[in-house]
């Protein structure tokens, strides 16, 4: 750990002295440019002057004018003022036109610096949860194997660490599934479309968590004659448990979920709540981006890749539909999936 954070603070500098350096280059030649365009004014000027009082010798000489007066009136020294005036805004246009770039520049370099950086700490984490996720089952399953082996365990024992192996297989499982899923949704993924009865999934899913985590209070209500929907069944499914999973591992213990599913007129809306910690509103728009993760790396107690909500955006946009997420009151959070319906046919409105 110690190694990770002196390579993350070397890295940290070198960003910093790369940010400093490039400002320094651009704060030089925004000065080199103020510098040559007072250069232009002053040259603008003096030409002008210059011409001027050449203009005034030979008028003066031929008799055309007597005073300064005269001068100023005459069409010719209005025409060359009016032409100093247009090299004048000329140079205020092209050097405000210039200045206006580079910062446009500047901004747009920081922010897609800012957005590379967020990336790369991003996989970074990503890696670094990833390899502990990996690990963390191989692991146990290792442990449990090695235990069977060398020790003669009543059956009572060896099925409980025969139950504990399966469960971390099945996490193992879940993971792969996900990152083979995620890598899939970028370029190939096609949902398999197929009817799909959404209440059935639901308690079928629910009944499956309640075993799994007794102590999570279920609380599941469905509207009386729903449509079906057209879609991938197993894409749904994956986007359901994702949700619920998330609930119950950032909720406080006893955890208590409520689960609604709803239709209004050619939509059905599925909310799931929680009664948990929450997200922050700042981070509501990023949570479902790949790899990111609510909160900091180092202060962050619970698992993830920072995968499944990304995954849930991906495939409910596939299935034409949308999801949003809100508060929950009074406390916790509440994601709204809403879904197109059948049209008779089987054709998706």
């Amino acid at each position: 750990m110690l190694d990770a954070g002196c390579y993350q603070f070397f890295i940290m500098r070198q960003n910093i002295r790369l940010r400093v350096l490039s400002y320094g280059v651009i704060a030089y030649m925004m000065l080199a440019f103020a510098w040559w365009s007072i250069l232009l004014f002053i040259k603008n000027r003096d030409a002008f002057y210059a011409k001027r009082d050449l203009l005034r010798i030979g008028m003066v000489a031929e008799g055309l004018v007597d005073n300064e007066e005269a001068f100023r009136d005459k069409e010719t020294f209005k025409n060359l003022y009016r032409q100093y005036k247009s090299q004048e805004y000329m140079i205020l246009g092209e050097a405000a036109v210039f200045m206006i770039s580079l910062v446009i520049g500047m901004w747009l370099i920081n922010r897609g610096y800012n957005k590379e950086m967020t990336a790369a700490q991003q996989r970074r984490n990503f890696l670094l949860s990833i390899t502990h996720e990996l690990k963390s089952p191989i692991a146990s399953i290792r442990l449990v194997l090695e235990t069977l082996k060398k020790r003669q365990l009543k059956k009572e024992q060896s099925d409980k660490l025969a139950d504990n192996a399966l469960a971390e297989t099945e996490r193992l499982n879940r993971l792969v599934n996900d990152l083979l899923l995620s890598a899939k949704l970028e370029s190939t993924y096609q949902p398999h479309r197929e009817p799909i009865d959404l209440e059935e999934l639901l308690e079928d899913l629910i009944v499956k968590l309640e075993s799994k985590y007794p102590e999570v209070n279920f609380s599941f209500h469905a509207q009386e004659k729903l449509n079906q929907i057209i879609g991938d069944k197993l894409g749904i499914t994956s986007v359901v448990l994702n949700l619920l999973e998330n609930a119950i591992k950032y909720s406080p213990k006893p955890a208590h979920i409520e689960v609604q599913l709803l239709q209004f007129g050619k939509r059905i809306h599925i909310d799931l709540a929680d009664q948990g910690y929450g997200i922050p509103d700042n981070e509501k728009k990023r949570i479902f981006e790949k790899f990111y993760r609510v909160g900091s790396e180092d202060t962050r107690k619970t698992k993830g890749t920072g995968l499944g909500l990304y995954i849930v955006d991906q495939i409910v946009r596939a299935h034409k539909g949308t999801i949003t997420v809100e508060d929950n009151e009074p406390q916790g959070t509440r994601f709204h999936i809403e879904l197109p319906v059948e049209k008779g046919d089987g054709v998706l409105i």
